[in-house]
């Protein structure tokens, strides 16, 4: 079977890759790819040779539906991503399947075998349906549940609900969990604030950080400057821009 991985979190995509190959060692990945324009070249010009794709909805420069809309491609398709159960309740009805990221060893395996059902009886596995993928972006998507952390040669992932803040320093983020371990990820701060992140829970209080609500002890107060006590030992106090003091102060009344 020759599969193509379109993801543009790194770490996804070596996951994704490992458990591929845990479940099926003769699973061959033609490609990694983490852009609409790339993913759409590539669909178009290897169609025959692919037989299924393993599709991210936020690429670098787009929402993936935009690809079937530059190309006619009608082969098997599994959406990996962070998604309201409502379009994945809708897309399962159309497609191979829908798995939430990170995605869980017997899940995958569930949706390879479904697809292998499939290919053997008709031929032809659930082509994309296009009402579907128009049903999907305008539905309401949900934050991300999970994230990716790299620690060694090991891949594991960590709960939102468990995540204290996330900091960035020379373009490197990372994020700290409500025990106080770090780990780096695979985001910008930018992709979190705008697209990521339930904002009632999580809050950019500078060009560094976004912190979580439940992580925060007190905040202080001297002048125009604002200063956030965390939960966590981070080793130095938190300082909130001037610019987003009165916000900020609004987001922690509620």
């Amino acid at each position: 079977m020759n599969v193509v991985i379109v993801e543009d979190e790194q770490l996804a995509v070596e996951r994704l890759e490992q458990l591929l190959r845990d479940i099926d060692p003769s699973i061959q990945v033609l490609a990694s790819i983490d852009t609409v324009k790339e993913a759409a070249a590539f669909l178009s010009s290897h169609k025959e040779n692919i037989d299924l794709v393993f599709l991210d909805i936020q690429l670098a420069d787009g929402k993936s539906f935009e690809i079937f809309t530059k190309i006619d491609y009608n082969k098997a398709v599994i959406f990996t991503t962070a998604y309201d159960q409502f379009a994945i309740q809708a897309f399962k009805l159309n497609s191979i399947d829908y798995l939430l990221k990170p995605i869980l060893y017997d899940e995958l395996q569930a949706a390879i075998n479904k697809f292998k059902e499939l290919k053997s009886s008709t031929n032809n596995a659930s082509p994309i349906n296009q009402q579907v993928i128009i049903d999907l972006i305008s539905g309401k998507s949900s934050y991300k549940q999970r994230f990716l952390v790299k620690m060694g040669t090991r891949i594991q992932y960590r709960n939102t609900t468990d995540i204290s803040l996330f900091y960035a320093e020379d373009k490197i983020c990372h994020l700290y969990t409500s025990d106080g371990k770090k780990y780096l990820i695979d985001h910008t701060l930018e992709t979190l604030e705008n697209d990521l992140l339930d904002p009632k829970i999580f809050f950019r209080v500078s060009r560094q950080a976004i912190v979580n609500i439940n992580a925060i002890k007190e905040a202080r107060t001297d002048y125009n400057r604002m200063e956030i006590l965390l939960n966590i030992p981070l080793g130095h106090n938190l300082v909130v821009s001037r610019s987003r003091v009165k916000e900020f102060k609004d987001w922690l009344n509620g």
